[in-house]
């Protein structure tokens, strides 16, 4: 239930990386695209380094980071990209969504403001959870599902550690379950080719992705461990719903994500 609860409001967020209207912004202040997505979505830990994006983001090459971050804040402050990715979510969401959304909101805000209660190890998402709420019920919803995206987010890379996978093994194993192509993930995380067929080399030598590079059944275990791990770090969030309310959640939620979806701000899902 849990998964399904994040996954049907998600779109909601996810498409702040696609929106043209976020990347037309980005590119006013002088910003390409690499550079605009890393410092938008870490703008709210302020003007920090590379290794601290490498850090919380994970599974982006290094090299692509230290290209972007911190030569990001001398073009714009962290305050000026996020008020245009505001901007942005607003603009793009206004014209998928619709007007009514005072329940969903409600239900979602509930369980970001109990996600607040618990910052603790969850740097990224302590970070968006300092931000105020703004006063306009699509920016809120925005908002919530931002804080329940990164505090999930958060807890995904402690799985992820726990098991002891890096942020490259995650992708070529999140491939090997063959729903993703390993072009896309390979090339927006940019990742060498070398460096990819190394990592499936890796994987392989260690049983958790086999000659066909599909996950064994190790790695399905192992891979199924890591987004089980991820469900429960994510549940204490929406343990403030009834039963009731967290269906009701996915009842108002889940044509909102497919609205997000049929509209085009996420590409390649319609």
């Amino acid at each position: 239930m849990i998964r399904t609860l994040f996954r049907s409001l998600e779109p909601v967020h996810g498409m702040i990386y696609f929106a043209p209207e976020a990347d037309t912004r980005y590119a006013s202040a002088g910003l390409d695209r690499p550079s605009g997505y890393f410092a938008s979505r870490a703008a709210a830990m302020g003007p920090v380094g590379s290794e601290v994006v490498v850090a919380t983001f994970y599974n982006f090459n290094p090299a692509l980071v230290r290209a972007c971050i911190p030569q990001a804040w001398e073009k714009v402050t962290p305050e000026q990209v996020l008020r245009l990715r505001w901007e942005a979510a607003d603009e793009a969401l206004r014209k998928v969504l619709p007007g009514d959304l005072d329940e969903i909101t409600g239900l979602a805000k509930r369980a970001a403001e109990r996600a607040k209660d618990m910052p603790h190890g969850r740097p990224l998402f302590a970070a968006h959870a300092s931000l105020p709420w703004p006063d306009d019920t699509l920016l809120q919803l925005f908002h919530a599902q931002t804080l329940l995206r990164e505090f999930r987010g958060d807890g995904h890379l402690a799985a992820l550690l726990r098991h002891n996978i890096s942020g490259i093994e995650a992708l070529v194993l999140h491939v090997a379950t063959g729903t993703y192509p390993a072009s896309v993930l390979r090339k927006t995380r940019a990742w060498s080719e070398e460096q990819w067929a190394a990592t499936v080399e890796d994987l392989r030598s260690r049983g958790l992705v086999g000659e066909d590079d599909l996950l064994t059944d190790r790695g399905r275990e192992l891979r199924e461990g890591i987004e089980d791990d991820t469900d429960r770090m994510a549940a204490p969030a929406y343990d403030v719903l009834s039963d009731e309310e967290k269906e009701r959640f996915v009842a108002l939620a889940s044509p909102l994500g497919k609205a997000v979806v049929e509209g085009g701000l996420l590409p390649g899902r319609r």
